[in-house]
């Protein structure tokens, strides 16, 4: 049974937690896919991070996607992943790329 926060929030929280993020953007892309309405579905997180240090991208996506296994198990479609250093960060002009459109179900 799902409680009165969002996923997003959930979502939000638990990389607060274990990330200790200088920067946490967590954007619910749902409404560019094909879903129903208040689906919480498809996700875009920025999360920049001093232990991403030294650490290729495979391991850090690893990392989130343990810290959100409980939710990607549960109703979590798509996660789009963008994980930085400061000093990533800061080089990116602070920007994340934006997400493509979606390209499955009615929205071809």
């Amino acid at each position: 049974m799902r409680t009165a926060v969002s996923r997003k929030e959930e979502i939000e929280h638990l990389l607060q937690e274990s990330f200790t993020p200088m920067f946490l953007e967590v954007a619910d892309e749902s409404h560019m896919h094909s879903v129903p309405e208040g689906s919480e579905s498809h996700f875009k997180v920025t999360l920049v991070s001093d232990q991403f240090d030294s650490k290729p991208l495979v391991q850090r996506h690893r990392a989130v996607n343990s810290s959100l296994a409980a939710l990607l198990a549960d109703g979590i479609h798509a996660l789009a992943l963008h994980t930085m250093t400061p000093e990533e960060w800061f080089a990116k002009g602070g920007v994340a790329p934006d997400s493509p459109p979606c390209l499955g179900g009615s929205k071809k």
